[in-house]
């Protein structure tokens, strides 16, 4: 075999690259010792983090305990089939669903009127609107106007999105009272930021090319975006709102607990009373329900896309 070549008879370019090479080394090490580091410290918070929990797991894996548990897991096993509750369960379960669907509905209509005024293209063409009527009328000196509106659009729409249904619906219970209305009001007012934040994205990140070809033309702005630009997003936009529909079910199922009615309030009364029959009933119930409207969504998104 032959030597390997000292540094002296490599050429120059390897040889630089040799030492760059040794130096970096070194760096490389530290880089990945700070991980080391940083990961055990990880580790160690997570340890103490258990430690300082006072889970008593003698307590849980207890005889009387599991005879407890395995009691109640016979009960959900042989869920309640009385025509009497079915009825009653039945009623529930369309009232979630009516709850999710028209909340979703009145999410959809505000979020879309919300996300004009929110999304940059749109705040672009009414200036440039302003722009040109100001050129018409002969007040070239004016300073170019700014969207002042879209910054309260925005927050507004944070807003709504970042307090939960369950907030919403418990304010809204002192206004409206015990029952459904006012869970479909808080599952439209949450979803209706968290669809205007997404439908808003959604126009500005849509081609510019026919709206700038009906603007030359002296197409208005309102009906250059329903002329251009809704119908390149519209498939989107009700993808989306088919999504959030299905996280509705989920939510509207849930809102019950707080009295807002549907299958969340069965289901709160029955395991208050512990009625395990009852209560999987009514579980079986939600993931009937949950299963229909994501089938649902799912063949009408195949359809839009064909």
């Amino acid at each position: 075999m032959r030597p390997a070549p000292s540094p002296s008879q490599m050429p120059s370019s390897l040889a630089r690259a040799a030492a760059a090479q040794r130096l970096q080394a070194p760096a490389r090490w530290h880089g990945r010792c700070k991980v080391c580091w940083f990961s055990l410290g990880l580790l160690l918070l997570v340890v103490a983090s258990f430690a300082t929990l006072d889970l008593q797991w003698a307590r849980f894996a207890s005889p009387s305990a599991l005879r407890s548990m395995g009691r109640f897991v016979a009960e959900l096993m042989s869920p309640q089939l009385d025509a009497g509750f079915l009825r009653k369960l039945l009623a529930a379960t369309l009232e979630t669903l009516a709850m999710s669907a028209v909340g979703t509905a009145l999410a959809a209509l505000i979020g879309l009127a919300l996300a004009l005024p929110a999304s940059k293209n749109f705040a672009q063409l009414l200036v440039q609107k302003r722009a040109q009527d100001s050129v018409l009328a002969g007040a070239q000196s004016r300073a170019p106007e700014r969207a002042w509106w879209r910054g309260p659009t925005r927050l507004l729409l944070n807003a709504l999105r970042s307090i939960p249904e369950l907030v919403w619906a418990s304010l809204l219970l002192i206004a409206a009272g015990l029952g459904p209305f006012a869970g479909t009001l808080a599952l439209a007012l949450h979803t209706s930021g968290v669809l205007g934040r997404l439908f808003a994205e959604a126009l500005e990140n849509a081609p510019a090319g026919p709206a700038f070809a009906l603007r030359v033309r002296g197409v208005g702005t309102l009906r250059t975006m329903l002329y251009a630009t809704l119908p390149q997003i519209l498939p989107q936009l009700m993808s989306y709102s088919l999504y959030r529909w299905e996280n509705n079910i989920r939510a509207a199922a849930v809102l019950g607990v707080v009295g807002a009615g549907g299958l969340g309030q069965m289901l709160a009364f029955h395991m208050g009373l512990f009625q395990m029959r009852e209560t999987s009933s009514v579980l079986l119930a939600m993931l009937l329900l949950v299963a229909l409207v994501d089938g649902l969504s799912s063949w009408w998104r195949w359809r839009m896309t064909r």
